[in-house]
């Protein structure tokens, strides 16, 4: 079996960038969906959250190097501005910082593991980091402390699941169908390592 070159090479940056517009344009619609759900109150949009954490993950269950994931999440935030037609800052710092708090978790295992629990990390370390840029931004300043908590529980369930769980399988599946195979060759030990 060949083994795999250990940097990233133009395959890999391109397929992480087709990912990102795939989730560009998901994170521009997703807002429909979360302002729809805000009406509902207690802080229930917050279980949808996790949407916007994807990318980065999806990108590295993957294709599991060093800086897919910070790529695939910034070029996703950078893909929903020019999808929402304005320049957003926030978008931005959001997406940033998102993707490096993945890319931190990653790292830890060495860019090694496709596991679940890795992929579930992952996303609520996404979670956990949007927080405080969410309070800087003036999101959650206003709001009642009891209120601040179930903001902050819904948003990291949604992390979990959203950004960790559901890419997982998403692409468990698609390994099992073969398209990976496209751009990463997978072994018994991929599939040993889901």
């Amino acid at each position: 079996m060949a083994r795999a070159k250990k940097g990233l090479t133009l395959s890999d940056i391109l397929v992480t960038v087709l990912i990102s517009v795939i989730f560009a344009v998901i994170y521009n619609l997703w807002w429909g969906f979360y302002e729809a759900l805000k009406p509902l109150g207690l802080h229930i949009e917050q279980l949808s959250y996790g949407m916007w954490f994807i990318a980065a993950v999806v990108a590295y269950l993957t294709i599991p190097k060093m800086g897919i994931a910070l790529l695939a999440e910034f070029a996703a935030g950078a893909g929903e501005t020019i999808a929402m037609g304005k320049f957003d800052i926030p978008t931005f710092v959001f997406a940033l910082l998102q993707g490096l708090a993945c890319e931190i978790v990653f790292a830890v295992f060495r860019y090694k593991s496709r596991h679940v629990m890795v992929a579930v990390l992952a996303g609520l370390a996404a979670a956990i980091i949007s927080l405080p840029i969410d309070y800087f931004y003036g999101y959650m300043s206003d709001v009642a402390g009891w209120n601040v908590l179930l903001f902050v529980i819904f948003r990291l369930i949604s992390g979990i699941v959203l950004a960790g769980i559901v890419p997982y399988l998403l692409v468990k599946a698609l390994d099992e169908t073969g398209v990976t195979k496209l751009f990463r060759p997978a072994s018994k030990e991929d599939y040993d390592a889901l």
